[in-house]
């Protein structure tokens, strides 16, 4: 049985009600889990006001600001947790930008400036965060981060963020061999294109969806929900066994050659 009772769990990302980030916050909650929630702060507070009033059904024990571009913000965030809970047993990673500049046109306009603010929110983002996390993870954890088939595969009008998922994948495997001996396990979740706040950026996102309705074995796409199932499972120990892995969620779509 797929129990989270008395798991301690820190989510990120959640921007609004189609954010991936918060389907698996519902059903980390319904497995029993108890969460955390950060927002990315802003100067008028309406980021922190749209996660409070969303995510206020599951009760979360504490609302966290943190910008993963600054240091200060992600060593408090940590501190905060360690004095709230002591322990954190789950980490939701759903971090991911480029500027939409950077998300149509020619791959090989991508700015200095664009590459590596894509890769150090997308990327290296996880390898910090893990790198907190684990200092909570007494009793072992699970790390879950959501990557993309753009990561593996050239998908239009992706672009740069391809490269930041391949780097984010690459990172989930090193974290996985490092982490493993302090029985932590890192997988990520590759979901097919979904609607949200995100992935509205990309240029032809629409028509993307609507091709994988049409090639994808299942004939549809997938919800926020299903992703968020196979997190809870990933966090659970019926997946004790599964570290370093990409799982992906999307259908079928994957496994098509056209």
């Amino acid at each position: 049985m797929l129990d989270l009772t008395g798991k301690n769990a820190l989510v990120t990302g959640i921007a609004n009600n189609r954010s991936i980030a918060w389907g698996i916050a519902q059903q980390l909650q319904q497995a029993g889990a108890n969460l955390g929630v950060t927002f990315l702060p802003d100067d008028k507070g309406r980021f922190e006001k749209k996660v409070r009033e969303l995510a206020e059904p599951l009760s979360p024990s504490f609302y966290l600001p943190c910008n993963v571009q600054d240091d200060e913000q992600v060593e408090a965030t940590f501190a905060q947790i360690g004095e709230k809970w002591g322990k954190l047993d789950i980490l939701i990673h759903c971090l991911a930008f480029a500027g939409k500049e950077e998300l149509s046109g020619d791959f090989s306009n991508t700015t200095r400036e664009g590459f590596t603010r894509a890769l150090e929110i997308s990327s290296y983002s996880l390898i910090d965060l893990s790198s907190k996390a684990k200092e909570l993870m007494t009793e072992g954890g699970s790390i879950v981060t959501l990557t993309y088939l753009g990561g593996v595969r050239v998908i239009p009008n992706y672009n740069v963020m391809g490269i930041a998922k391949s780097a984010l994948e690459m990172n989930v495997r090193y974290l996985a061999a490092e982490l493993g001996q302090k029985n932590i396990r890192v997988n990520a979740i590759s979901a097919g294109p979904i609607k949200t706040l995100a992935s509205s950026a990309v240029g032809g996102i629409k028509d993307m969806i609507h091709h994988l309705e049409e090639v994808a074995p299942l004939r549809r796409t997938v919800t926020q929900i299903e992703v968020g199932n196979t997190a809870a499972f990933l966090c659970s120990d019926l997946a004790s066994g599964i570290t370093g892995q990409v799982i992906y969620v999307d259908a079928g779509y994957e496994i098509m050659g056209m």
